[in-house]
């Protein structure tokens, strides 16, 4: 016996498939595009409700591909280790899709540019995460590179660290971005601290701190922009 209802067993309501044939992903509501991925339902329930158990609970939307573990996922009747997998993999693709749409417009002069590039990729993550953005003469982005995970702290944020990676690079200028996981971008006097000892080395370096923008729950604060570089 089946122990698996597929889209064709589906009644004609349910079918999202079918639906995006032919009106267009665009009409299908978050449940319906990720029943479309997940094909297969079990015997007591079908993909589309399969999808809809995934979006409860949690943040109770598509960030739960995000938020929410493999184990976690996994817990959830219907889906194993290969749709918990594929899940995780369209939370990624979104993210990198996000980015890429970005990548064009950031610029050094706009700290927005810079923070929302970044957004999607910090904003999630459990623990403070600091990250080294790095620039050329013309302000386009070299690349970027995770300096320390955990609290920053002046302390354990090394300069060499930090130049050895801009050298290795060629940056003429470079961007501290950290995330604070409770949302707040306010930032800390060790913000300010790790801020000051990494602008004062670079200007014997001769590479510019352009920026330390510290990203919130979709929200950021630029030192930039609030003229806290010094």
């Amino acid at each position: 016996m089946n122990t698996h209802i597929t889209m064709k067993e589906m009644p004609e309501s349910e079918k999202p498939y079918e639906k995006c044939l032919s009106c267009g992903a665009q009409e299908l509501s978050d449940a319906e595009l990720l029943a479309v991925i997940l094909r297969t339902g079990t015997r007591e329930r079908t993909s589309l409700q399969t999808a809809q158990r995934l979006l409860c609970g949690g943040e109770g939307n598509l960030l739960n591909l995000i938020t929410m573990t493999l184990e976690e996922m996994q817990n959830i009747p219907g889906i194993g280790q290969v749709k918990a997998a594929q899940m995780k993999c369209v939370a990624e693709l979104a993210m990198r899709i996000a980015r890429t749409k970005r990548a064009v417009r950031i610029s050094l002069n706009q700290p927005e540019s810079v923070a929302g590039y970044y957004m999607e990729t910090l904003r999630h993550e459990p623990k403070e995460k600091l990250l080294l953005a790095m620039f050329d003469a013309k302000s386009s982005l070299l690349g970027d590179e995770v300096i320390s995970v955990g609290t920053v702290r002046h302390s354990l944020v090394s300069p060499r660290e930090v130049f050895l990676k801009a050298l290795q690079y060629k940056a003429v200028h470079i961007v501290l971005l950290h995330n604070h996981p409770s949302g707040d971008p306010t930032p800390s006097e060790a913000d300010k601290m790790v801020t000051k000892r990494i602008a004062a080395c670079g200007k014997m370096m001769d590479i510019a701190l352009a920026d330390h923008i510290i990203i919130g729950d979709n929200n950021y604060i630029s030192f930039r922009e609030k003229g806290l570089l010094g």
